[in-house]
């Protein structure tokens, strides 16, 4: 999505919200939560707010008059009600209503209210210091988890994945395959923005940051001589991250056309432009995701940007074995989500089996 129509959208969304959640929004900015994750978590609170006034536990027409009290009174019962209404209900926006939210369309809803009960039981201040309120129901809500096993995951995970000679061979592909079937339009289309393109997609396959780390970067974050990016992450803080020397190239290519191709002036600070009504502007994840999802799909299989960065990720451990340099490299706090990465590399298993 557009930052411009992202933006738009959570102005609408903030004018229906209660004064609570205006605090609160204004408070992960500072941290700062991206726009995206933002959005989503207002969508969300838009559709309990409602459920609570449809349910009749809040007796106000109008979102914005929920009260505190709602949610500080609200029971475990009343709670597990609103997650028995999710899995019947369809997505936001559906039509049919035939089937309910996935497990973890569900979760990522709990995990919004929790954020916001902690929110105003933890984190907010009144006048006198202390929170809103102290009672907070969702520490007593337990979510389903995931039963798929490590391993299960890493093996479709794996399939998804362009490890080895893929990584160099799928931006090769890109750069000379993948224009030959191209209309006249289509082609015109793929060279205008065939420096632009190349240089993110082996960005994110040489560092394995995030998506919204990639199209976040202004111009000044990174150092091609030293081939390191500095980058925002999750919580706001700031991070030095390595890029494998095989970026190096495509991202020259890149610089090297920028500011006449986007038409960039000094105050374009974004370091992936694209041209809108004839104007630089900063390149928004949505367009991303769909640049990655169309070369990856005439490649290979359709993959998303997280995807090229579970590429890095498994390709470092293969090569270093070490779970705490991925770990580093990915920005997490500890080694626990790496795991996942040691089953895709784990050959020695299969080996001990082939002798048997």
């Amino acid at each position: 999505m557009k930052r411009e129509r992202l933006l738009e959208r959570i102005e609408h969304l903030k004018v229906l919200m209660p004064w609570y959640v205006l605090d609160y929004y204004q408070s992960k900015l500072t941290i700062p939560y991206s726009f995206t994750t933002l959005y989503e978590y207002l969508k969300e609170y838009k559709r309990f707010f409602d459920w609570l006034i449809d349910s009749g536990i809040s007796d106000v027409s109008e979102i914005s008059e929920i009260s505190l009290d709602v949610l500080e009174n609200m029971s475990k019962k009343e709670m597990e009600a609103f997650i028995l209404y999710l899995r019947e209900r369809p997505l936001l926006n559906a039509n049919s209503k035939k089937e309910g939210l996935a497990q973890t369309t569900i979760n990522r809803s709990l995990s919004a209210l929790s954020s916001l009960y902690k929110y105003l039981t933890e984190e907010v201040e009144n006048k006198d210091g202390e929170p809103y309120f102290y009672r907070n129901v969702m520490k007593k809500v337990s979510t389903k988890k995931n039963k798929e096993t490590l391993a299960a995951r890493a093996e479709n995970i794996k399939q998804k994945l362009f490890l080895g000679e893929e990584t160099q061979a799928f931006l090769d592909f890109i750069e000379n395959d993948y224009p030959k079937n191209l209309s006249a339009r289509a082609l015109s289309s793929f060279e205008r923005n065939r420096e632009r393109d190349l240089a993110i997609i082996s960005l994110l396959l040489a560092s394995g940051i995030r998506l919204s780390e990639a199209v976040n970067l202004d111009l000044r974050d990174l150092n091609l001589k030293m081939m390191l990016i500095e980058v925002t992450r999750k919580g706001g803080k700031r991070d030095s991250v390595h890029i494998a020397s095989f970026a190096q190239s495509y991202l020259q290519e890149y610089l090297t056309i920028r500011n006449r191709r986007y038409k960039a002036e000094k105050s374009d600070i974004a370091l992936f432009l694209t041209e809108y009504r004839g104007l630089p502007n900063r390149i928004d994840g949505s367009s991303v995701e769909k640049l990655v999802g169309k070369y990856s799909e005439q490649f290979k299989i359709r993959v998303t940007p997280h995807k090229l960065r579970h590429t890095l990720a498994t390709r470092l451990y293969g090569a270093t074995k070490s779970q705490v340099l991925v770990s580093h490299q990915l920005g997490h706090a500890n080694t626990q989500v790496t795991d996942l990465y040691t089953h895709i590399v784990n050959d020695e298993q299969k080996d001990a089996l082939d002798k048997l």
